[in-house]
């Protein structure tokens, strides 16, 4: 019996980030510390905890990791940058060429550990040849409000770098480099994670023109004289990436299933809507809400909670001056879809705890969200301003930096 649906779904979020965090799962995947020069770079909003997981295991280390303002960890050896995320700044841009510098002349017997998760593609910072920081944060900026996916997003993000797309393996050639991930993008691809910096690419600038126009993102002139010639990206194949592995460790699967184990333990019948789903937040909210009508309507008396999970990353399209990322968003319009209906609850969030650009995690809502504030949530979601919504009724859900990164979570409890 589920007495209390709010307290159990934030326990089936909680679960969910506590099996991805470094501290307990790194360390498996580590080699034995090799003989020679180790040097640990890394980048992400889970690298400042990755990096305390290497040095646990491996004792103090030489490094440089940059990670998102409020994410750092105390490290011996490593040395932890904060850096604006999602859109860059300066200290991001000095930070990078600290690291690139500390690549420069390593050799064959040099051992390279990179620690890459999501939030990479705005920390490392290094602007094409022409294109200045503040004409890269208006292009991120642009199409963080696009609706673009992140696969989209993280093709035009490479080839207006000098350390994506596989750039950043190719600056420690001949070294050795391992690079561990935590995977944030649907489908798990080394290349999105952080838009690749230690995996070979096979997109070109036409590709990263085609996002321009696919997506209607305002670009300054200088983005697309760099996309009209050859840009740096390395090709796969490419004898710089040789030596080079990427090996994801941490997914988003892995803590959909361990919020399943929980669930099924309480009695519910667990239902995988996918770990990489992705479009337009509120039109999967919209989805999802009939799905959970319909097997509500189908239920009998006695019959165990349904549980929907669901990962992935979905995308909001800015059409209002609101604050509201797309876990917020989905909650919100999933709230209006249901309008009040009894039995049904669900959480939305992001495992890092940042929704969008705010320090939220998500939210959470249930049959009575809705209680004398429907109007308020139309013109919400009319404005992209679901944090705002759920920060006047009180149904936010906030955790402060969680240290990984997996991804959305999803959840949805349906009982008769």
């Amino acid at each position: 019996m589920i007495d209390a649906p709010g307290p159990f779904l934030r326990a089936l979020f909680d679960k969910a980030v506590e099996v991805a965090d470094p501290m307990r799962s790194l360390a498996a995947h580590l080699p034995p510390r090799p003989e020679g020069r180790v040097l640990v770079i890394g980048a992400g909003k889970a690298s400042a905890r990755m990096a305390e997981a290497v040095e646990a295991a491996w004792g103090p280390c030489e490094g440089l990791v940059i990670t998102r303002y409020g994410h750092a960890r105390p490290c011996r050896g490593i040395d932890i940058v904060e850096a604006a995320h999602p859109v860059p700044d300066q200290a991001g841009v000095a930070a990078t060429t600290r690291m690139l510098a500390l690549l420069e002349g390593l050799g064959p017997d040099d051992f390279v550990l990179a620690l890459i998760s999501g939030g990479a593609s705005a920390l490392l910072v290094a602007p094409a040849e022409g294109l200045t920081l503040e004409e890269k944060q208006a292009v991120n900026a642009a199409l963080l409000g696009s609706g673009a996916p992140i696969d989209q997003m993280n093709t035009l993000r490479k080839h207006l770098s000098r350390v994506k797309g596989g750039q950043l393996a190719a600056a420690a050639w001949p070294a050795r480099m391992l690079a561990l991930m935590i995977s944030d993008v649907p489908g798990d691809d080394p290349a999105f994670i952080g838009s690749g910096p230690t995996v070979g690419d096979a997109s070109t600038a036409a590709d990263a023109r085609a996002v321009i126009a696919r997506w209607q993102v305002p670009v300054p002139d200088s983005v697309m004289r760099i996309l009209a010639g050859k840009t740096g990206v390395v090709p796969p194949g490419d004898e710089r990436l040789s030596r080079t592995e990427n090996r994801i460790y941490a997914a988003p699967a892995q803590s959909l299933a361990a919020a399943a184990e929980v669930a099924r333990a309480a009695g519910c019948d667990v239902r995988l809507l996918g770990d990489a789903l992705e479009g337009e937040a509120r039109a999967i909210a919209a989805e999802q809400a009939r799905l959970a009508l319909s097997l509500r309507d189908a239920m009998a008396p006695g019959d165990p909670p349904i549980l929907l999970l669901s990962g992935g990353e979905l995308t909001v399209t800015r059409r209002g001056d609101g604050i509201g990322g797309p876990n917020a968003e989905f909650c919100l319009a999933m709230a209006l879809a249901l309008n009040g209906m009894p039995g049904i609850n669900a959480i939305a969030c992001d495992t890092d705890g940042v929704d969008g650009a705010a320090e939220v995690a998500g939210a959470l809502i249930g049959p009575e969200t809705l209680d004398g504030h429907r109007d308020a949530a139309e013109q919400a979601l009319a404005r992209n301003d679901a944090h705002a919504f759920f920060g006047r009724i009180g149904a936010q859900v906030v955790t402060g930096p969680t240290l990984t990164n997996v991804n959305d979570f999803r959840a949805i409890l349906i009982r008769k």
